[in-house]
């Protein structure tokens, strides 16, 4: 059996929980080392002491102060932007590289269809925001085709599948997600908004991506769309498209370059969750910690066979 690399997550939330879970269940080359959190009463903590993964509830110092801290060689952060700041320097001084799952941004963008290759070996991967995973690789798709001049997005996920760091982190959700659209979607500008919709019972996950590109075919737009779609898919078995994919020839004004006439592509999907641990309706997390969890198997690949 070919050696395994050892990690840990710290925060032991629903995100930090959920993918746990996935580690054990469906890690090739990573396996678990530590569960980190700072409430000792905390479920997460809890399940993964009965799952037999080492705990500490004193924080990243607890972690770094754990016997076999030496053997970890991953670290996935599922805290909070801020806390991911001080937690990325610490670990800097002892070489091990991070995931980040928190919008904190200090590492590189990286959806693992359209550039997780590129960044294999970095020391600090950000996984952007759940929106960005569902959506960039859509804006991607079709800038793949053809010159996109603006992507906007709207996740809207349920109320209650949105915990405290991601009410907290709103703002650098907008933010780092719109930042990503351009800097991995190769739009031009890129807009982001959440909606958390407070239906009873909660509703699925929806995205909705428009992209306002150059005039092309349409069927190479939407055979790339749905090339990307079958992509995420490959690790997240709950992610489609809500309805065929919808084309439009406009002429709209964009700020600073004016009126431009071109074709918008509107795209609708639904992402279910996996329900290893949070229910279905969860989609937002389970493709943050399936999207992780890719990542993870392609920098433990390359680190176990060097």
């Amino acid at each position: 059996m070919s050696r395994k690399l050892k990690v840990a997550i710290i925060g032991s939330g629903n995100i930090g929980t959920d993918l746990m879970i996935k580690v054990m269940r469906h890690g090739r080359h990573i396996e678990m080392g530590a569960m980190v959190g700072i409430d000792p009463a905390s479920e997460g903590l809890g399940r993964a002491a009965r799952l037999g993964v080492p705990t500490t509830a004193d924080g990243l110092e607890g972690l770094l102060g754990m016997p076999g801290f030496e053997e970890i060689g991953l670290v996935f952060d599922a805290t909070s932007a801020g806390a991911h700041h001080k937690h990325a320097s610490r670990l800097t001084e002892f070489g091990v590289p991070m995931i980040d799952l928190t919008p904190a941004a200090i590492g590189p963008y990286v959806v693992p269809v359209v550039n997780g290759d590129a960044y294999r070996g970095a020391k600090n991967i950000n996984m952007v925001t759940c929106g960005g995973q569902a959506t960039i690789p859509i804006v991607a798709a079709v800038s793949q085709v053809a010159r996109v001049h603006y992507a906007e997005i709207v996740a809207s996920i349920a109320s209650r599948s949105a915990g405290p760091g991601t009410r907290a982190n709103i703002d650098e959700f907008t933010e780092t997600t719109s930042r990503a659209i351009e800097v991995v979607g190769r739009a031009e500008r890129g807009k982001a908004i959440i909606i958390l919709n407070p239906a009873e019972p909660p509703l699925m996950m929806r995205d909705t991506v428009f992209t306002f590109s150059e005039v092309v075919d349409e069927k190479r737009v939407a055979e790339s769309i749905e090339t990307m779609v079958a992509k995420v898919q490959a690790y997240v078995p709950g992610y489609r498209l809500k309805q065929q994919v919808q084309f439009e020839q406009a002429e709209i004004s964009l700020p600073g370059a004016g009126p431009i006439r071109g074709l918008k592509t509107t795209v609708l999907l639904e992402v279910r969750g996996a329900a290893h641990y949070l229910p279905e309706y969860a989609g937002n997390l389970d493709i943050m910690t399936s999207a992780a969890l890719a990542c993870a198997e392609s920098q433990a690949a390359a680190l176990v066979a060097a």
